[in-house]
């Protein structure tokens, strides 16, 4: 008897893959590929005052940075040509993504098929390379890292905007031939990256620490990571299934229909993208401030004292910003009446509902459900280590869209596993 293998561990999945040759092939490429990200991303910027970097070297408390830093696993902070990492990428995607939606023409570019997509492809490849040279100037021009004259502007805007193309490039060519989306994987390299520097960081204090204090604070440290994994892990693992019945329709001599499928709506569909939107936002503001008016404003002391990352205030605006961007980000990327005209065009209807508006009705009041439990359940996950981080008064080595990210990145990579080795007729491998 096969097993089922969402009930197979990903340590399980990988020894199973790793006895089949061509997806050896791409677990393989994938971390090469991974490996060169990396190292790519040690090689410094030309035109950056390194003398600069060393002096301020975590004296930087623009708190847009610190979003800049978990993305590209510090990259920015040590001012590579990864520097940017894939963060315009990201950005913009979620522009085209917007404007899509917005403009009628990119939209019916978006439903003419693949030849239309890549187009829309293209197009995102353009703004991400633009958008690239300008955060990497703009960024770096204001912590004063650039060195005299204008040429060496152009270097940094140009290398790090280089390598941004060169994340890119890495990232589709793990898509298309290695294991996984290369894009999600290249962030999760960032924030695997950053999650053994603080943990390393922790262990060499709590060993050089003459207390016991640091220790039971490695170890909740640890508890808390756990924990948060395993919720996280639960809740991007939870479906709501609705029951479709396709009634039997003759063709010929065939029969078509008769019979019940599944649509599965995810319990967390969007993702970790309402929690960038709301620390971007917030980040904003303070590092505005700060530009302008420097640390010593007026403003800039009313923002630190009641704004900080750590203050009820933050905390409170922040997860009210990503219940707002959740219901945002769920209205847009969910189509109920286009979904309940697929499934009356194609014979089909959910049991005791009827078709067409109510059916839309339906399919609208459970993303409604769906969408408040996680508005909730992502504000709350954002303030948990935050409110560690004061109670323990230590800097924990991760944050809640961290753990999201890496959690949804194993699992996402994990089912394409498991699709292939089923695909192949290997899900049985013992």
């Amino acid at each position: 008897m096969a097993r089922n293998p969402n009930k197979v561990g990903v340590w399980q999945s990988l020894r199973n893959a790793w006895k089949v040759q061509d997806i050896r092939k791409k677990l393989v490429y994938t971390f090469l590929m991974l490996v060169v990200f990396r190292l790519v991303g040690v090689i410094p910027a030309p035109g950056v005052d390194y003398a600069r970097v060393q002096a301020s070297m975590g004296s930087n408390t623009l708190p847009l940075l610190d979003l800049v830093n978990m993305m590209t696993g510090s990259n920015f902070q040590n001012m590579t040509i990864m520097a940017m990492g894939i963060t315009p990428y990201i950005n913009s995607s979620i522009i085209m993504q917007l404007l899509t939606i917005a403009i009628p023409a990119l939209e019916r570019l978006q439903k003419s098929g693949p030849e239309g997509q890549k187009k829309i492809a293209q197009i995102t490849r353009y703004v991400t390379v633009g958008l690239a040279v300008v955060q990497a100037i703009g960024l770096v021009a204001s912590l004063g890292y650039i060195k005299d004259g204008w040429f060496n502007t152009v270097l940094v805007g140009v290398s790090m905007a280089g390598g941004t193309a060169l994340a890119m490039w890495i990232g589709e060519r793990i898509t298309e031939k290695g294991l996984g989306n290369g894009i999600s994987l290249l962030i999760f390299a960032g924030i695997i990256s950053n999650l053994f520097t603080g943990y390393t960081t922790l262990i060499r204090n709590a060993f050089q620490a003459t207390s016991l204090t640091p220790w039971l604070t490695l170890l909740a440290v640890l508890l808390v990571a756990v924990v948060m994994i395993v919720l996280v892990t639960f809740v991007d693992m939870g479906v709501r299934r609705i029951n479709v019945h396709f009634a039997k329709r003759v063709s010929g001599r065939k029969m078509y229909g008769g019979q019940n499928s599944v649509i599965p709506m995810k319990v967390v569909s969007v993702g970790v993208l309402p929690l960038i939107f709301a620390y971007s936002f917030m980040a904003f503001p303070g590092t505005i401030i700060q530009l302008v008016g420097g640390s010593d404003s007026a403003a800039a002391i009313w923002w630190s004292r009641y704004m900080n990352g750590a203050s009820f205030w933050y905390l409170l605006v922040t997860a009210l910003l990503i219940i707002a961007f959740t219901y945002f980000y769920s209205s847009i990327s969910f189509q109920p009446d286009e979904m309940a005209k697929n499934i009356q065009q194609q014979g089909g209807a959910i049991p005791s509902v009827r078709p067409g508006k109510p059916t839309a009705d339906y399919l609208r009041r459970i993303n409604g459900r769906l969408t408040l439990f996680a508005a909730l359940f992502l504000a709350i996950l954002a303030t948990v280590p935050t409110v560690f981080t004061v109670g323990l008064q230590t800097q924990i080595p991760f944050a809640a869209s961290s753990i999201l990210i890496a959690v949804s990145v194993v699992l996402e990579t994990k089912r394409q596993l498991d699709d292939l080795l089923v695909s192949r007729n290997y899900d049985s491998i013992s």
